[in-house]
């Protein structure tokens, strides 16, 4: 079976230093015009593909986005679950081209919304390199391991004072499942911060951990008042099946 061509683990020790995002240094660089992270540019960078993004760019873009009118993540994607649902009948060792090609129309519709899902960036990657688009999953893939290489770098998710911060419920999920972890079922611990339990202690970086600390203020910023969130499926990265998160 064709497998992603990211190599994530061989960038995870690019990370030792934490790039915590401050929302007003993050906010004076996206709107200046003068800056190299006006988001307008930059935004057109990583939808064209560019190749030349740096960790920097790929910080301001992501934690960028949450200032932006696109920014509602608390709506329902309807073209991503579409995408999840094509996923589904897809033989990833036999992919009929033509459910392919509705899957990469799926995902890029999807991505409007989401731009920087891990998972929507995933199904891009592969459905590119099954088609034989190879420049395509490369740009692809280079933005997948851009966004994952944000969030692990926002914090170490160790404690409530150092979470990693996402965007959207599902990007801590699926960072985890990038990594190999198994995630177990989330609890809120204060109004900014949930942790998600993994299912068995795991030893990363010499550390014990029981589970990740995130932190998920950005996504209710604007929430309607009385509206509840309900974690729908994350997508695997190794083998690409679905799995259940209750």
């Amino acid at each position: 079976m064709k497998r992603l061509f990211t190599a994530l683990l061989l960038l995870l020790p690019l990370l030792a230093v934490a790039k915590v995002p401050v929302e007003q240094d993050i906010l004076d660089r996206i709107t200046d015009q003068r800056s190299p992270y006006y988001y307008t540019k930059l935004m057109m960078r990583y939808t064209n593909g560019a190749l030349d993004l740096t960790d920097d760019d790929y910080h301001y873009l992501y934690y960028g986005f949450a200032y932006q009118d696109a920014y509602k993540p608390l709506d329902s994607n309807v073209d991503k679950e579409e995408m999840l649902s094509l996923m589904m009948g897809l033989d990833p060792d036999k992919a009929d081209r033509a459910l392919l090609e509705q899957l990469l129309i799926r995902a890029n519709a999807a991505r409007m919304s989401d731009p920087f899902s891990p998972q929507i960036l995933n199904v891009l990657t592969f459905a590119n390199q099954m088609l034989g688009h190879d420049a395509e999953a490369q740009r692809w893939a280079a933005h997948l391991n851009g966004v994952i290489r944000t969030i692990l770098s926002s914090g170490d998710g160790l404690t409530q004072k150092s979470p990693r911060h996402i965007l959207m419920f599902d990007h801590a999920l699926d960072v985890m499942a990038a990594e190999g972890l198994a995630a177990g079922q989330a609890r809120v611990i204060s109004r900014t911060v949930e942790f998600v339990p993994l299912l068995s202690t795991q030893v990363i970086e010499g550390k014990k951990r029981k589970g990740i600390y995130f932190n998920f203020e950005r996504i209710y910023r604007n929430k309607p008042e009385g509206y509840t969130y309900t974690r729908e499926r994350t997508w695997q990265f190794n083998n690409l099946k679905p799995r259940e998160y209750k």
